[in-house]
């Protein structure tokens, strides 16, 4: 999103405090990244390009599947939307390449 002209992101769980000073850094001119996401973005540059990253929460969406739950059950465990459950699934097939939730376990027990 950034190479396509956003200056800033932030996750969606963010505090009112951090929402407030990313508005303030991009109103600036200055660019800004959540902490969870210079996080994941700062240990991906240091793993290398071919190691994938996952962030907290898909980690632990991803262990839920892998214990698992249904849709259903995993956004009352962590308190989110369906659609939100959804949207994480849905970025780890697609980050992992696997083509369904079995082929989704087998590749993340294979890279650890």
């Amino acid at each position: 999103m950034m190479d396509n002209g956003a200056s800033g992101y932030i996750l969606k769980n963010a505090t009112q405090q951090e929402l407030n000073e990313a508005i303030h850094q991009v109103a600036s001119g200055k660019t800004y990244l959540g902490f969870e996401v210079a996080k994941t973005l700062q240990a991906a540059q240091q793993k290398g390009q071919n190691e994938i990253v996952l962030g907290k929460r898909e980690k632990e969406v991803l262990n839920y599947i892998k214990d698992g739950f249904t849709n259903g059950e995993i956004c009352q465990k962590m308190g989110i939307s369906i659609n939100t459950v959804d949207t994480y699934r849905k970025s780890l097939l697609a980050t992992l390449n696997a083509r369904n939730t079995a082929e989704l376990i087998k590749v993340a027990v294979v890279r650890g």
